[in-house]
């Protein structure tokens, strides 16, 4: 569906079950900026639920990823806040428990390297707006852009 995603040369993704621990399983890089796609796995069906982001860019032009505890992709997918204010390593297997969701599939992308330096806020903005645009509403887990 989202085919801007495959020019990007560092990219990946890991499973999560309920099981699981997120830091364990986290395959993502720290310290780079980029967006996450999230998909659930249920009952033989895939469902895109969220897509995330680590990295803006600042006023001099440049794009950082950092803010308070974060430092990249990896650490924006573990410890970054769903669901009110609770780190997602936590927040993520409680949803999964109360949606009776087997896995997620969470793809990562790296957006700011030796090729590209693409805003990861202003892509995951664009992602959100074609999801909408195809379904109609953001992903489940995402509020608004």
């Amino acid at each position: 569906m989202f085919d801007i995603l495959d020019k990007y040369k560092e990219q990946g993704h890991f499973f999560l079950t309920p099981e699981q621990d997120l830091q364990t399983v986290c395959n993502a890089p720290a310290g780079k900026s980029g967006v996450y796609v999230i998909y659930a796995l249920k009952k033989g069906r895939v469902e895109l639920i969220y897509i995330g982001h680590s990295g803006k860019i600042e006023k001099d032009g440049s794009i950082s990823n950092r803010k308070e505890g974060i430092s990249g992709l990896k650490d924006e997918i573990i410890k970054g806040q769903q669901f009110g204010k609770t780190p997602a390593h936590i927040a993520w297997k409680k949803q999964m428990t109360r949606e009776n969701i087997e896995a997620l599939n969470i793809y990562w992308y790296v957006t700011c390297d030796t090729g590209y330096t693409d805003c990861p806020e202003v892509l995951k903005r664009s992602l959100l707006r074609q999801h909408q645009d195809i379904f109609g509403v953001f992903p489940k887990w995402n509020k608004s852009v």
